[in-house]
């Protein structure tokens, strides 16, 4: 296996995030069109609370290896590395096995938080059923985790991009295969044929989990037998585990947090206080935790595979003292973040008919819906960059400090800022939008301000060429606009669309990235030469 360092190792995770999102993309066509609208709520909330439990069981150990797995690698400790990786294990698996019984058991009492006494959608019971079915990969995707982690201390990113994408493609199989039998071929109810496609977590995690295995076997990585230099005891590495992975857990979980508490306070505000129609919710419902989620995904893929890269090249370089070098790679994870989300959310937002009439078909409410909902990628995105830098240097109470102070804003505002633009006449999902993003913001000045004064951080080459981006955004959005009057953006049909957007992405995206090769952002950040002038 080869190394790699931070901006390869970023492409490498990105490329293969963005792989695995397409296919969780691709996927969903015809997954919408087996099980629908009310099918897609379903499957949301068992989704969202299978991934707010799987951050209290899983979320920090990966983050915790990395970082330990980097740090004594810098330091050539590769006995303290082994009973990392073996320490971790054994904890994990304790917690997991707690995690999936907790989950198991209070089923029943979770799906009528999320839904109340509502009726004429999802029962209580069906989501009861789909949540226990998706309980059963929290005993393998915390061990997946916890080998992605430790390659990843190590700079072997490719293992892990391939892993994610075994794990999907053979998730979607599930999922597919699955629900399409169910339904269609022996025409279970609705809740069996969403069971059967969430069980799929578990089957792709294995999958994957027993690659990640053998690729680690192969390695020899954890059969050295060198003694190092300093002996690390198993009682320190326990307590460095547990001090490393406790704070990014509660991030974690107050990220997914975010979802969750929009997801019951949205459902809570239209049914109960605005007496909306349970088939109108779960099909606004239906973007905030699946459909709308799967085209952010293909955003958040670039932060992700930005943070992937980031955090154990940040760790490095902050071992050694080197703390130009971590200001250099946050400004440069901030640039690129700039550089393709927000084009591409932009773009999703303007174009949001036909790219919604392409994945999804006709739907009253979800290009209504995710119209704003895109933007929360967006806000995220940025959020999870400049938290997870501050996770690298090790400030965790600062961090939590800082996200929790989000999800307070967050959750406080939903309901009032839902009433508020429902009066306004605007579509009440909109309030919630807006709420999230101003958690996101506030929790990302917090922790900027706290980079900025603890550690001198400069973000004079971001500001520099800020300036550059924007012209570019601008001369983006225009270009989308006036092609509007040339090329229609209601016609009706799947197939049409796909021409349409080609057209404007191509048109709009060249003239966009032209602009940055230009200006010379695409050079600063991916070291791409112009030609020299004879």
């Amino acid at each position: 296996m080869k190394k790699n360092s931070f901006m390869e190792g970023a492409v490498i995770a990105t490329l293969g995030i963005i792989v695995v999102k397409v296919i969780g993309l691709i996927y969903v066509i015809p997954f919408n069109s087996i099980i629908g609208e009310k099918g897609g709520a379903l499957y949301g909330y068992a989704y969202n609370i299978y991934m707010l439990f799987l951050s209290i069981s899983s979320a920090g150990f990966p983050f915790a290896i990395s970082k330990l797995t980097s740090e004594y690698n810098a330091l050539g400790y590769k006995k303290a590395i082994k009973d990392t990786y073996s320490i971790a294990t054994k904890i994990i698996l304790a917690i997991s096995f707690v995690i999936f019984i907790l989950l198991f058991i209070f089923a029943p009492q979770i799906g009528h938080l999320i839904i109340g006494d509502s009726t004429g959608g999802n029962t209580i019971e069906d989501i009861a059923f789909v949540i226990r079915m998706v309980s059963f990969a929290i005993l393998v995707i915390p061990f997946l985790s916890v080998s992605k982690g430790f390659l990843q201390g190590y700079k072997y990113i490719k293992p892990t991009a391939d892993s994610q994408i075994i794990e999907q493609a053979v998730r979607v199989i599930i999922i597919i295969a699955g629900s399409f039998i169910a339904l269609k071929l022996l025409h279970t109810d609705l809740k069996v044929a969403v069971g059967i496609a969430v069980s799929g977590a578990f089957f792709g995690g294995l999958v994957a989990y027993l690659f990640l295995r053998r690729k680690i076997t192969m390695s020899n990585l954890l059969s050295e037998n060198a003694e190092d230099s300093k002996h690390i005891s198993k009682k320190e590495i326990v307590r460095k585990i547990i001090g490393y992975s406790v704070p990014f857990i509660i991030v974690s979980l107050i990220y997914n947090l975010y979802n969750t508490v929009d997801m019951i306070l949205v459902s809570r505000t239209m049914s109960d206080i605005l007496h909306i129609s349970m088939t109108q919710v779960e099909s606004v419902l239906s973007v905030f935790t699946t459909w709308g989620v799967k085209l952010n995904n293909i955003l958040l893929a670039v932060t992700t595979g930005l943070t992937t890269s980031l955090i154990p090249n940040i760790v490095a370089s902050f071992t050694k003292g080197d703390m130009r070098d971590v200001n250099s790679k946050f400004n440069k994870a901030l640039q690129c973040t700039f550089l393709i989300i927000v084009p591409a959310t932009i773009f999703l937002s303007l174009l949001v008919k036909p790219v919604w009439m392409l994945f999804y078909g006709n739907s009253t409410y979800g290009p209504i819906v995710y119209k704003m909902f895109v933007y929360t990628a967006l806000f995220g995105g940025l959020h999870s960059v400049v938290v997870n830098t501050l996770q690298g240097l090790s400030k965790y109470k600062l961090v939590i400090a800082s996200v929790l102070t989000g999800l307070i804003i967050n959750t406080v505002c939903d309901v009032p800022f839902m009433l508020i633009v429902n009066k306004l006449g605007f579509d009440v999902s909109y309030g919630a939008i807006i709420a999230a993003m101003l958690g996101y913001t506030v929790s990302m000045i917090m922790s900027l301000t706290i980079l900025h004064k603890k550690y001198n951080f400069s973000f004079n080459d971001t500001k520099k060429r800020l300036p550059s981006f924007i012209f570019s955004i601008i001369v983006f959005v225009i270009s989308i606009l006036l092609m509007r009057f040339i090329i229609p953006t209601n016609l009706s049909g799947r197939i049409i669309q796909i021409p349409i957007l080609m057209v404007y992405g191509v048109v709009s995206f060249g003239i966009y990235f032209g602009l940055n090769y230009l200006n010379g952002n695409l050079g600063a950040l991916f070291n791409i030469k112009r030609g020299r002038k004879k």
